[in-house]
């Protein structure tokens, strides 16, 4: 297997998931780190689990690792780039800064977990994986990562509710106001 081509197909995707679980200001450096063991290690993947699933575990390995250290500490998350110029009419526009705002603001919850909740949340909601594929990135079984999921989501919920008034705008879609109290907003 050419280390090359792992990396070509892989290094967008497993530094948009570091970004996520780590925050962007360490995405670079934990992208390095992942492909660096990746490199080392390729020639003894056994195939045992999926290539993506092995250089997943490997990153969140390395996130975790990065997490343990002493003075580590949690890059708050600079809001995503809006790309308006692929959008069409002024509602769409509209729409898409708002789903970038509840998005941001969901996501400033989601850093506020501690970073094994954040995976798990990060792997099922951002990134998609199933279950199964989770368990095999975290080394943990299926029921361990049904359960951590559910205890994370239901963390996440208690923050949103401390922190936010969630509520329906006028086109029926969920919006996001940080409370004048919330200490976790920035601004």
């Amino acid at each position: 297997m050419d280390f090359q081509q792992v990396y070509d197909e892989f290094h967008v995707r497993i530094r948009r998931y570091l970004a996520r679980l780590g925050g962007p200001g360490d995405a670079d450096d934990l992208t390095q780190e992942t492909f660096a063991r990746v490199s080392q290690a390729l020639a003894g993947f056994r195939g045992e689990a999926t290539l993506s699933t092995w250089i997943y575990r490997i990153a969140t390995n390395v996130a975790l690792d990065r997490a343990r250290s002493p003075g580590f500490r949690l890059q708050a998350r600079a809001a995503e780039p809006e790309v308006l110029a692929t959008l069409g009419t002024a509602p769409a526009i509209e729409q898409d800064i708002a789903s970038r705002e509840m998005s941001q603001c969901v996501r400033d919850y989601v850093d506020q977990l501690p970073t094994d909740s954040r995976a798990v949340v990060v792997l099922s909601e951002l990134e998609e994986l199933p279950d199964r594929e989770i368990a095999e990135i975290l080394g943990i079984s299926l029921e361990a990562a049904k359960i951590r999921l559910h205890r994370a989501r239901a963390r996440l919920r208690q923050l949103l509710e401390q922190g936010c008034d969630v509520s329906r705008d006028e086109r029926n879609e969920l919006t996001c106001e940080p409370r004048p109290d919330d200490v976790s907003s920035t601004d």
